[in-house]
């Protein structure tokens, strides 16, 4: 038996949404940063994941499952058998560059490499942003050498050996750049900042009440850093036509650098996807959250009702959004700085710091055990 052989190769999987996608982000570039380099995302290559580990430089490995058809119909049948492909697929990729830990962060796109972890006994750590823990997660958390959840609400729909609750990893520069840097790159001075987001493709009614706020700010000191998604920016910006609102609020489809317009604000209107919500905690800001009604297993309501729970997040439900509702909430705040500041306070004890670094060690004690037992 040959013990405390070094650990040297990883897997990362997941996929299909950035919820899934930038936790696997995040723990590359802490495996980097701890001078690991033989790292592999396991993706589908017609999802973001591609390109993301591509901007990366991080090797993809393809698998072409999908997300499980809910009807019995041929898409099933086609599922089932790309679902087949993509294990052998990644028994392949197991057999060839031998993972000493798996990392999966959940979704449709971890089933493959999660069985195979499985039948090959290569260990795995599992992570789940949602309040309502995925399918995957609750089918494959019973051998996974621990599982991290975000929330700790999803822990009685799960079996485990080990659970823990370290929130979701999100970007270094969340603890690592100031509100004030962020500030600089907006040029904004004394305006009260409200950024307004969708996610990359936007939301429809998020952007319709949006529209109905810029035009109702366009004299006050209330400055809107607006995110249309990239399907709706013309839309947007034909329904702004007639209002020279550019010079007075910034209007993009979508920002690179995501945290340097969450940073910038004082005050947050998002979609209730778990990761959108970790960034806002670590950013320490007071949010309105408007959760997708159509997201699976209902997953961001459940979000939405969790963070509204602890005070620093005020709920609405799509259905009943408007833009004159939006802009009362947004006034009644800018008005009463003891409640916004309250949520603020409230938001900053959630995440004090990056959780990176513990999901880390979660890898690779599991990576340890399994070479000493070998």
């Amino acid at each position: 038996m040959q013990k405390n052989q070094p650990i040297k190769t990883f897997f990362l999987t997941g996929g299909g949404t950035g919820g899934h996608i930038y936790p696997c982000v995040s723990i590359f570039n802490e495996l980097k940063k701890n001078g690991f380099d033989n790292i592999f995302y396991v993706g589908n290559k017609k999802n973001p994941e591609f390109e993301i580990a591509n901007g990366l430089g991080v090797s993809f490995l393809d698998v072409p499952v999908f997300g499980m058809p809910r009807k019995i119909n041929f898409k099933l049948i086609r599922w089932i058998f790309l679902l087949i492909i993509s294990v052998f697929k990644c028994l392949g990729y197991a057999l060839k560059y031998k993972p000493d830990a798996v990392f999966a962060s959940g979704g449709y796109v971890s089933a493959p490499m999660v069985i195979v972890s499985n039948i090959l006994k290569i260990p795995y750590i599992m992570h789940d942003s949602d309040a309502h823990p995925g399918i995957v997660t609750r089918k494959f958390s019973k051998n996974a050498a621990a599982v991290n959840l975000a929330f700790k609400e999803g822990e009685k729909f799960i079996k485990a050996k080990k659970i823990t609750h370290f929130k979701n990893p999100v970007r270094e520069e969340f603890f690592t750049i100031s509100k004030e840097k962020a500030r600089s790159e907006f040029q904004l001075k004394d305006e009260f900042c409200v950024l307004i987001m969708g996610g990359s493709q936007g939301a429809k009614s998020i952007n319709n009440a949006a529209i109905g706020a810029l035009k109702h700010f366009k004299n006050d000191n209330v400055k809107i850093i607006f995110q249309t998604g990239k399907k709706n920016f013309d839309e947007v910006m034909t329904a702004l036509k007639n209002e020279n609102l550019c010079s007075k609020h910034i209007i993009r489809p979508y920002f690179e650098k995501m945290y340097m317009p969450v940073l910038a604000s004082d005050l947050i209107i998002s979609r209730a996807g778990s990761l959108s919500i970790s960034e806002i905690l670590a950013a320490k800001k007071p949010s309105i959250l408007v959760p997708y009604p159509y997201a699976a297993a209902d997953h961001q309501r459940k979000n939405a009702r969790e963070i509204e729970k602890t005070g620093a997040a005020i709920y609405i439900e799509d259905s009943d959004l408007t833009s004159d509702l939006l802009i009362n909430i947004i006034e009644d705040l800018i008005s009463n700085n003891e409640k916004l500041n309250k949520m603020a306070q409230i938001a900053s004890q959630e995440i004090k710091e990056n959780p990176t670094g513990e999901i880390l060690k979660l890898i690779l004690n599991a990576a340890k055990a399994n070479k000493q037992g070998q």
